[in-house]
């Protein structure tokens, strides 16, 4: 395992569980108990974790997995989620893409596709489609997050307040019935709201553990979300549950 892809990893276990000890996480990646010190070492000082005596823990706050560690993770889903989420997308149309490691998924699914606009607050997802001489980008301005590379705030909103979108590509942090959909950031929520209010359509990409999970800033509920593209991980009955509320929801 690449050390990019074990640090990914690493953090993505301990957000989940909130804590892990040394021994746990050399079995679940494999390595001796020195190569996960070592990790968690590198971890703590980017102040991604917080160390204790044989273990760690993500602290008090809710921990936001920057985009350069969740990049690798989930990947043969988020493909397949991907693949679904950009067959939704009409020949002609102007397609909104907030920030998040689903929706680079997306943007790259239709990277070959001629005669789109894509609108987008995404930095990641500019640089990866600025050469693709058949879709007319536009690139909205903002503050920049660097925990997910998006361009947030009130010049983001005003701008997009500007323009018409056929069909918006949303990632989230957490779905489910109580909370809508949610992220970990304030200001980041406030602009994917405005995604929304500007799109026809507004499609939630999201992996399965993403679903039945709520973090810090709700961006809309869930009657205001036409579409979920998910993967089959997901449990069933919180599928249903979230069909019987209107949503078209997709499981590859």
């Amino acid at each position: 395992m690449l050390k990019a892809d074990r640090l990914a990893r690493l953090l993505e276990h301990v957000a989940t569980e909130g804590s892990a000890n040394v021994h746990e996480l050399a079995d679940l990646l494999q390595v001796s108990s020195a190569t996960v010190r070592r990790d968690l070492h590198v971890l703590h000082e980017q102040g991604l974790v917080r160390r204790t005596h044989g273990g760690a823990v993500t602290g008090a706050l809710s921990l936001e997995l920057p985009v350069r560690h969740r990049l690798g993770t989930r990947q043969a889903e988020k493909s397949r989620i991907a693949a679904k989420a950009a067959a939704l997308v009409p020949d002609g149309a102007v397609v909104g893409m907030t920030g998040g490691t689903t929706v680079t998924e997306v943007a790259r699914a239709l990277s070959d596709r001629t005669g789109i606009t894509v609108v987008t607050n995404a930095v990641n997802i500019a640089a990866d489609l600025v050469m693709r001489r058949d879709i007319h980008l536009v690139v909205i301005g903002g503050n920049a997050r660097s925990q997910s590379y998006e361009l947030v705030g009130p010049i983001a909103e005003r701008t997009l307040a500007n323009y018409h979108i056929d069909i918006s590509f949303i990632g989230v942090d957490g779905l489910s019935p109580g909370q809508g959909c949610t992220t970990h950031d304030e200001m980041e929520a406030h602009t994917d709201r405005a995604f929304l209010s500007n799109s026809d359509r507004t499609v939630v990409v999201a992996d399965s553990s993403k679903i039945g999970k709520a973090t810090f800033a709700r961006i809309c509920p869930l009657n205001e979300i036409d579409t979920l593209v998910t993967d089959d991980g997901a449990d069933p009955a919180q599928l249903e549950a979230l069909r019987t509320m209107g949503i078209d929801v997709i499981a590859t």
